[in-house]
């Protein structure tokens, strides 16, 4: 195979992906709302009991709509890598992954191309948030919208290989979204989503360690620090390392058929 072969491949996996995103317009508009509701309702309400005092990566006190909206572009990022990898799946069943898998190119190749191209979509819906954000004083550098990308796809990497993960061993697929409620509300509520870690620390040392513990926090953080121009290279770190992992275990889980749809027996 040649590097023509590769990029090829990697060209026609964004393009489908892209042409599924444009076919499901209202995929779109309900993943900006989610957030949206987040950012002007729930922060409206807890603005005024919660105070954000000078952390990094901020120069000055900032409004709890400021501190949330790098959490909410996470959010956006994991309920999109969730339903992307329960999509992988039932493709894998019944539809495209079944052919793509038979292609000569590296089972691994296939399936991080599956996941970046699913990311990207991800990231352009970020971006999109992050506009909207702007009608609410949420205004980070200029510059910090392009150096927040790295961050995004290395989270959409990391997500969506975790969602493949778990989607890899789920015999039924009507028992996906009933576990992913267990993976996608832990992973974002103990989390420095919505709350800086020293409040976390103060409420609950417990709580503070699961935090820490958890990798949506660091992805988090460095979507956070590089959106404001500050590097953390903790956080980068970790993130990176864990998506590695996540990687290696659903690329080497993933079989050409495995789940068990409408009672047929997995092969």
């Amino acid at each position: 195979m040649k590097a023509a072969h590769y990029w090829h491949c990697f060209v026609g996996i964004q393009t489908r992906e892209w042409l599924r995103f444009w076919q499901q317009r209202t995929r779109f508009a309900s993943a900006l709302v989610r957030p949206l509701l987040w950012l002007v309702v729930f922060a409206a309400g807890f603005r005024a009991v919660l105070g954000i005092s000078i952390i990094p990566p901020y120069q000055t006190y900032i409004t709890y709509e400021t501190y949330i909206a790098p959490g909410l572009c996470g959010m956006i990022i994991l309920f999109n890598s969730m339903q992307g990898a329960l999509s992988m799946v039932y493709d894998r069943e019944l539809g495209s992954m079944r052919v793509l898998l038979m292609s000569p190119l590296p089972r691994p190749f296939l399936l991080v191309t599956k996941l970046l191209s699913m990311g990207v979509v991800s990231v352009g819906q970020v971006y999109v948030f992050l506009l909207l954000a702007l009608l609410v004083d949420v205004e980070p550098p200029l510059w910090g919208y392009l150096a927040v990308l790295p961050a995004l796809i290395l989270t959409s990497l990391m997500l969506g290989a975790l969602g493949l993960l778990i989607a890899t061993w789920i015999k039924q697929l009507e028992n996906f979204a009933g576990v992913m409620n267990f993976v996608i509300f832990p992973m974002f509520f103990m989390s420095s989503a919505l709350y800086p870690l020293w409040k976390m620390n103060e409420a609950s040392p417990w709580l503070y360690w699961v935090c820490q513990f958890n990798p949506f926090t660091h992805a988090v953080e460095a979507i956070r620090f590089s959106l404001y121009l500050e590097w953390n290279p903790a956080a980068f770190g970790i993130t990176a390392g864990v998506t590695v992992v996540l990687a290696l275990l659903a690329t080497a889980g993933f079989r050409p058929q495995r789940t068990k749809i409408l009672g047929t027996k997995p092969a």
